[in-house]
């Protein structure tokens, strides 16, 4: 079974845990010093928030599943569709180690879909940018590819 995954970055992860905890009436199932996450089964959502990358607000979107299958599934729809796929096969990020692979919609929003593998206690073991480089997006997005969706203001209408 699939579960949508929303990684947002926030400026205060402490006054945001209390936000989303009270907003989900249920604590999240993993917190370090700079990410936390809740897997929530109603609705069924790998929810995510971290202080890395560059922009408050969406950082990403994706899909998780539950078996190799699935996942080659989605690569095989993403193939299909003709579009940008990035392999990143087996890697390690936001304190997990996983299977993945990254596409890119029409309009520049980066979709991971990924299978998770395990737990690691880092939030990744590939090795730290360069005093010179912006600090790594929030679920090591490769570089180049469009990650962050613009939140909008307040509008009437969804």
């Amino acid at each position: 079974m699939k579960r949508f995954h929303i990684h947002t970055r926030v400026q205060d992860l402490q006054a945001s845990i209390a936000f989303y905890s009270k907003m989900f009436a249920a604590a999240p199932t993993r917190v370090e010093p700079d990410y936390a996450k809740w897997m929530l089964e109603d609705p069924r959502i790998n929810f995510a928030i971290s202080t890395r990358g560059e922009k408050v607000g969406i950082d990403h979107l994706g899909i998780q599943t539950d078996s190799e299958e699935e996942l080659a599934e989605l690569k095989q729809r993403a193939e299909a569709a003709d579009m940008t796929l990035l392999d990143d096969g087996a890697t390690t990020c936001c304190y997990a180690r996983s299977d993945k692979h990254w596409v890119t919609d029409p309009q520049g929003i980066a979709w991971e879909h990924f299978r998770t593998l395990g737990d690691i206690p880092v939030f990744s073991e590939q090795a730290r940018p360069a005093a010179s480089e912006p600090e790594a997006a929030a679920c090591c997005a490769p570089k180049g590819k469009p990650v962050g969706i613009p939140v909008k203001a307040a509008s009437s209408c969804c």
